[in-house]
């Protein structure tokens, strides 16, 4: 029972043994030092003897307190005065002087011949308390102005400067000035969204467009088995690009002439429409991805760059599971495989929809409280006087402007973004800075590049026919989406994309002649806001009132 204590004191007694060794041995080193420190000391004092010159006067000694004050806060004080607040002084005072090759950061060798000359200006400092100060640079004939430069708000300097204080101000008026509005226009009519604003009565007898969208599944699940007698030979290439040639257009069919035999409201028709142009797309994608690996895989057809491991995994056919969540996931373009995240942010995904709700009633409010007034005491812009329709147009475009960026936050970052996020759907790169846009180009969307103009560039396709075909179909599906619910095949959409070809000549023109960038985005932004979206807005309601006063 004595045996671990004894253990355990043996121990410690062996370490204590071997720590007071390694104490001996470093006592009689440093005493070794010393002595070698005596020795050449005495050395020197015999060789100034025989030299003839007398030693130096033994200094004052000073108190062992006093002394160890003088070593710690003066050399605390002088290393922060010479590398702290005179090296701060001294690099601002050189900024604001504009010399950018002033005093900068000393280098290795000088912070070394400083620190051995520390002792040696002690002195010096202490009697003058300067410090670093005493530099040239911190005198009155140092010259303040060093070099050539331009005034921040010049031509040559303006976009290279930090412009956050004025976004910031910007912000600030803009959020006051909208108040006053919305203040002023509450006062003035009072609130005007109507309580059966998203759903009433009426809202019932678009019961077709809805058991329409419902039925849109088939379609997909027609395709998957397309392709799976074509993965198993069970029918040849030709059949099954055949068999989707006649899904897909039934598919874009089908809800056009149940738009028009049913006598619905033209929001409705427009959701069902959208919603069938999304599956077309993702038709698509799917029939032409999987034509592609089909090829790849029965021939044996080599790429010219070395495939992946994730490549190699999308090359595979596909399973139900696979087309379920293509069909679910933010995305237009099909493939076997995509990158995903670990789990679910439940918090991140409340405040999204918490968001989604809020634009959404706002974009609600817009519409309600600004843009139907406008719309509906408008004239028609082809048919009235000039100045009234510019007036009009004016009027429409900040509340248009507000309406299109509340639309995009909540359908493009919003409803993207929860989808992604309850599919744990990896790539969430929805869109990029289109509002920096240097010319007026659609946003070239990935299933566009990828089953458009790569295959016509492929196929030996010059690239503006490339160009021109991509806008083309675009084009035709805007169509679709604005015509077919107001019924009224005016191609005012259609127009709207296809004249955005000239416009890319345009500014691209103008970007080459002026040298300047910012020349597209503000033509951009022109079309995009003051002229485009409201007289699109401002056309297709006039026609819509006009043709249901012609059915009346």
């Amino acid at each position: 029972t004595a045996s671990p204590p004894l253990l355990v004191s043996t121990e410690s007694s062996w370490s204590w043994r071997g720590q007071h060794a390694d104490g001996g041995e470093r006592g009689r080193a440093a005493k070794a030092s010393r002595r070698g420190r005596s020795s050449r000391s005495n050395g020197g004092l015999r060789r100034r003897a025989a030299a003839g010159r007398a030693p130096p006067p033994p200094a004052a000694p000073l108190p062992r307190g006093r002394r160890r004050r003088r070593r710690g806060f003066a050399g605390a004080l002088r290393r922060r005065l010479s590398s702290g607040a005179a090296a701060a002084a001294r690099a601002s005072f050189a900024a604001d002087s504009g010399d950018e090759s002033g005093p900068s950061e000393p280098s290795s060798s000088s912070r070394r011949r400083g620190a051995s000359a520390d002792d040696s200006s002690a002195g010096g400092d202490r009697a003058g308390g300067r410090g670093d100060f005493s530099a040239f640079t911190f005198r009155a004939a140092a010259p303040v102005h060093r070099k050539i430069k331009e005034s921040p708000l010049s031509s040559d300097a303006i976009f290279k400067q930090s412009h956050a204080g004025l976004f910031n101000l910007c912000i600030v008026v803009l959020v006051a000035v909208n108040s006053r509005l919305i203040i002023e226009n509450l006062m003035k009519y009072g609130l005007l969204i109507r309580p059966g604003f998203w759903f009433n009565a009426t809202s019932l007898r678009d019961w077709p467009l809805l058991m329409c969208c419902l039925s849109l599944p088939i379609f997909p699940l027609g395709a998957f088995a397309v392709e799976k007698l074509a993965f198993h030979n069970l029918i040849t290439d030709v059949a099954a690009t055949s068999l989707h040639i006649f899904l897909t257009t039934a598919e874009i069919v089908y809800p056009v002439v149940v738009i028009l035999k049913c006598d619905s409201a033209a929001l409705s028709g427009f959701l069902l429409m959208f919603i069938a142009c999304i599956v077309w797309l993702k038709l698509v994608s799917f029939a032409h991805t999987n034509h592609d690996i089909r090829k790849l895989i029965k021939s044996g057809k080599k790429v010219d760059n070395e495939l992946t491991t994730a490549d190699i995994d999308n090359l595979q056919a596909p399973t139900l599971g696979c087309l379920i969540y293509f069909m679910m996931a933010p995305t237009l373009c099909y493939q076997p495989s995509y990158p995903r995240t670990t789990y679910i942010r439940k918090g991140w995904l409340v405040r999204q929809i918490i968001l989604y709700l809020i634009f959404t009633g706002l974009q609600g409010f817009i519409v309600e409280q600004y843009i139907n007034p406008i719309v509906v005491n408008s004239q028609h812009p082809l048919k009235g006087g000039l100045l009234n329709a510019v007036e009009t147009v004016l009027k429409l475009s900040l509340p248009n402007v507000y309406m299109w960026l509340c639309m995009f936050y909540c359908l493009f970052h919003l409803w993207l973004n929860i989808l992604a996020e309850i599919l744990r759907f990896g790539d969430r790169e929805f869109y990029k800075d289109w509002w920096n846009a240097k010319t007026i180009d659609e946003p070239v969307h990935k299933w566009i590049v990828r089953h458009i103009y790569f295959p016509c560039m492929r196929n030996g396709i010059s690239k503006e026919v490339a160009v021109f075909i991509s806008f083309f179909v675009s084009a035709v599906l805007h169509e679709l989406c604005v015509a077919v619910p107001c019924r009224i095949p005016k191609f005012w959409a259609f127009l709207g994309i296809m004249l955005q070809i000239p416009l890319i000549i345009l500014t691209s023109y103008l970007k080459n002649k002026f040298n300047d960038t910012m020349v597209g985005n503000m033509i951009f932004w022109f079309f995009f806001c003051i002229y485009g979206q409201p007289m699109c807005i401002l056309l297709y309601y006039h026609d819509v009132m006009n043709r249901i006063e012609k059915t009346r």
